[in-house]
């Protein structure tokens, strides 16, 4: 131990503890950091001196830590330069937190171009790109994984598409293929995902699949593992836990395993020589990041595939909107099999009032939650020994209004917004029904359905389904899944009853296995929901469940409680995913939705939603001129004051969000224009928090 004498001597040795004796790195001598800073007029890298001592460590890519505005914070340093713009004096980079170069030009650059579609700010993005440091796995010796032969593809999953093969090809010869694949009704979707990241291997390039949860990641890692084997494959998940995460994902940094499966953020996986990114059913919701600036995995996909010239597979049982834009704009190509193949391997599908004959023998059909042809599938589906699969909303009101007759969902006149009752309160008693996005009222409503002047509030579900059903059939198992209950990943083949919500439906062990029946209840209720996608989301829900029947050859039945003359229900029936997503697209453009124009919703308090609304109008910006044909919807009031724990609803608390929507080419410039209403609030230390959303999946 050093004496107090000596010590101060010693420390003077150390050209750490005297900045007055660093010297600037001899070759390179400016360091350009992001700060991890997420404000938005700081949104830029900023110029640093390297210290001589730090020469070797600062490499792009490293975690440093610099002085920012008189403190101590953490930054990834991006680049090594000559010279700097700053006239001033550079500060010094403090220290290098670690010598591993986490952060690679490629994810960077992804990460730039994900916050500016998304009106955000890149260090919100790095957080969720990089996951935290993790200081014991760094200094682990990485773990020797074997260089397995990866197995030959088989190709005859993929030969039942008419594109399916000529796709593999081009994975294989390395060539950037976009595809948006229709998988097959009972289709072994994770095999056939897993042959393509084979193929891929196979041109020496990467692969990246993207999956929408925790299920979906141990089904599609055990396809890969089994041909790639374990050490050729691995998942990325928030479930790992930070030390097992770090660990995996290091290993993907520095080249290790060069396929990875995972949920939404391994979109940003540091893998190189990218051959292959594919997303399994990109309308789902955990596909969309709940934190700022909230990207969508398959935006970020399209992203990454634009930018590293990769191939692009969206694949699912049904099509989005948005996917539908890359077929009809010729970005991607269609992968689906012929009528001849889908109708062999689809259930048969039954909705209500399809037949007259139907509702001679069952008149009560349209009033009854099961009706006759439903216990009829799920009662011939048992006796020959296989589950019923009985899907449930969940239960509960939502505040939204429906016609009272048809039961669709009332939508303002002036913007297609859905209707809702004035917020509990003073002076709501009595008041109209008024419009959640423009806020206009609705003092004479006709359904443009049937046209009934009479309004109800919408229910969904019911939470004693699996008790009724149990009383109705005596002495079979009922199972429930999702819901409050434990999600189910399998159930065995025998016969059962299976209550799931939507998302939560398990699989049938069994090679070949699968349900007898599906039983689609309070399809009204799903359809009816005031969401800008509720007829996509709808359907989506729809084929997943029913994709897990086996074929009508077999006996497969599907019963959807709804309307035969709906037009989804008319896709399920027909099995047609890609028909009604170019029609949702087509009526989304002829009212003026996403994704056929790009929309921004701005919530927070009302003076800091106009502002912004105002700098984007054109109204409170230095240079007024707005996005081409950016039209305000709003704002309206979405919270209600006198909410739990809001304290006496004084107008502080009130929060209210409007819409900004303009053409898609525009969207640039509508993002642009966002991100510099906000670094004008930040920049005068506006102490307001404003929520700022760029497409967001759902607009209710």
């Amino acid at each position: 131990m050093s004496s107090p004498r000596t010590a101060p001597a010693a420390r003077a040795r150390r050209p750490g503890r005297d900045r007055g004796q660093w010297q600037p790195a001899p070759a390179r001598p400016v360091a350009r950091v992001l700060v991890d800073v997420a404000l938005p007029h700081l949104d830029r890298a900023f110029d640093y001196r390297v210290p001589t001592h730090l020469d070797d460590a600062a490499v792009p890519g490293v975690r440093v830590r610099v002085r920012f505005a008189g403190r101590l914070v953490d930054g990834f340093l991006l680049e090594r330069s000559d010279d700097t713009a700053h006239a001033g004096k550079l500060a010094w980079v403090d220290k290098v937190v670690s010598p591993e170069p986490v952060l690679t030009a490629e994810v960077a650059g992804l990460a730039r171009a994900v916050a500016d579609r998304y009106a955000g700010v890149m260090a919100d993005v790095l957080r969720l790109a990089v996951p935290a440091r993790h200081a014991r796995v760094e200094s682990e010796s990485p773990r020797e994984r074997g260089a397995a032969e990866p197995a030959p593809v088989d190709r005859v999953g993929w030969e039942a598409y008419p594109r399916g093969g000529a796709f593999l090809d081009a994975l294989a010869g390395g060539r950037a293929a976009h595809a948006v694949w229709q998988a097959l009704p009972g289709e072994e979707w994770a095999a056939r995902l897993a042959e393509a990241a084979v193929a891929t291997r196979s041109a020496g390039r990467s692969a990246l699949l993207v999956v929408p949860d925790q299920r979906d990641v141990a089904r599609l890692h055990g396809a890969c593992a089994a041909l790639l084997g374990e050490d050729g494959v691995v998942a990325l998940t928030a479930e790992l836990g930070p030390a097992e995460r770090y660990r995996r994902w290091l290993a993907v940094r520095r080249g290790s395993v060069r396929v990875v499966v995972g949920t939404r953020s391994a979109a940003f996986a540091p893998l190189g020589e990218l051959g292959l990114l594919a997303v399994w059913d990109d309308g789902d919701d955990s596909h969309s990041e709940p934190r700022a600036p909230y990207p969508q995995v398959r935006d970020v996909l399209v992203l990454r595939a634009h930018r590293e010239g990769a191939a692009l597979l969206l694949a699912g049982f049904a099509r989005t909107a948005e996917a539908q834009v890359l077929v009809e704009t010729r970005w991607a190509s269609p992968i689906a099999a012929d009528r001849a193949g889908v109708r062999a391997r689809m259930p048969r599908v039954t909705a209500i009032g399809e037949t007259d004959t139907q509702l001679v023998r069952d008149p009560a059909a349209r009033a009854a939650r099961v009706p006759g042809v439903a216990f009829e599938a799920a009662r011939a589906a048992l006796t020959a020994g296989r589950p019923v699969l009985v899907q449930v909303p969940r239960s509960g009101y939502l505040p939204f209004l429906a016609c009272a007759s048809c039961r669709d969902a009332a939508r303002c006149r002036h913007c297609a917004g859905p209707l809702g009752l004035p917020r509990s309160g003073a002076g709501s008693e009595g008041a109209l029904p008024a419009c959640r996005w423009c806020g206009r009222a609705e003092p004479a409503f006709r359904c443009g359905h049937c046209g009934s002047r009479r309004l109800r509030a919408g229910v969904v579900g019911a939470g004693r389904t699996a008790e009724e059903l149990g009383r109705a059939f005596p002495g079979v198992t009922v199972r429930t899944s999702g819901g409050g209950a434990e999600v189910l990943d399998t159930v065995p083949p025998g016969p059962a009853l299976v209550v799931a919500t939507p998302g939560a439906e398990p699989v049938v062990d069994g090679g070949g296995a699968g349900y007898g029946a599906a039983l689609l209840l309070d399809g009204w209720a799903m359809l009816a929901r005031p969401d800008l996608r509720v007829a996509e989301e709808t359907l989506r829900r729809w084929f997943a469940a029913a994709a897990g029947v086996v074929p009508h050859t077999d006996g497969g039945r599907v019963v959807v409680v709804a309307e035969a003359s709906v037009p989804t229900v008319q896709a399920l029936v027909r099995w047609d995913p890609a028909g009604h997503a170019a029609a949702e697209l087509a009526e989304r453009a002829e009212v003026g939705f996403p994704p056929a124009i790009r929309m921004a919703s701005v919530e927070g308090p009302p003076a800091a939603v106009a502002e912004i609304c105002d700098a984007v109008l054109g109204t409170g910006r230095v240079d007024p001129s707005p996005p081409e044909g950016v039209e305000l919807l709003g704002p309206v009031e979405i919270d209600p004051p006198d909410r739990p724990g809001a304290g006496h609803g004084t107008a502080d608390e009130v929060r209210e969000r409007a819409l900004l929507r303009v053409p898609r080419r525009a969207g640039r410039d509508l993002a642009r224009a966002l991100h510099d209403a906000q670094a004008l609030r930040t920049a005068r230390k506006a102490p307001e928090t404003v929520r700022v959303r760029l497409d967001p999946d759902e607009i209710d």
